[in-house]
């Protein structure tokens, strides 16, 4: 029996797709209704009460959410495919950090840059909240970016091949200004096109953005 990941394109459950492919586990997919599906979707919040995505079933039942804890379980279940540095290191640390920083910053920034609706009970202001959160967001990228300039400079931020941060970082820039990215953060641009050009995760972009 394989894991099960409950997800909706163009979510945050693209990264488990492309974490669950890297390590070859056996998984199955089922979508989950859109947030206005509320009566549709009564059975996910059983699995989830937040009704957010992604969450992943271990094989024995257990419920994952959370992507950072979903990938770094990912990365312990299967050690040889090389999803993170090994615990305790302190590459695994620098690793953990940035997964966590970029999951509680701008993941959420860009749910408020791109649904602002969901984050007000006056519409009148989503607009002003957006623009706000896309230049949070923007804000967050440019720490990173910074933080690679005293970096090696290598393909993939870890090692030798793609950790789950590199995944992360590919899946985020899907959703932010490609042209701002380019002009602002040359490294963070130049990473993701070095992953878009990986034959296995173009099944993943595609189902998501293609």
């Amino acid at each position: 029996m394989g894991y099960v990941l409950y997800g909706r394109r163009q979510t945050g459950s693209m990264v488990v797709e492309a974490a669950l492919t890297l390590v070859g586990a056996a998984y199955s997919f089922r979508a989950v209704p859109s947030p206005a599906s509320v009566e549709k979707r009564a059975v996910y919040t059983k699995i989830n009460p937040r009704g957010q995505v992604p969450a992943l079933i271990h094989p024995d039942g257990t419920v994952i959410t959370e992507g950072p804890a979903i990938l770094n379980h990912l990365a312990d279940a299967f050690p040889e495919a090389g999803l993170a540095p090994p615990p305790g290191s302190a590459q695994r640390a620098w690793h953990d950090r940035w997964l966590a920083f970029f999951h509680a910053n701008v993941y959420e920034g860009m749910l408020r840059e791109l649904i602002p609706d969901r984050y007000t009970t006056d519409a009148s202001g989503s607009a002003a909240l957006s623009e706000a959160a896309t230049a949070y967001v923007r804000r967050h990228f440019l720490i990173f970016e910074a933080e690679l300039a005293h970096r090696p400079q290598g393909d993939f931020f870890c090692g030798a091949g793609p950790s789950a941060l590199d995944l992360y970082l590919w899946m985020l820039c899907f959703w932010i200004d490609a042209d701002w990215l380019a002009a602002n953060c040359p490294r963070l641009a130049a990473h993701w096109h070095r992953m878009r050009e990986r034959e296995a995760l173009a099944p993943v972009e595609v189902a998501h953005f293609g």
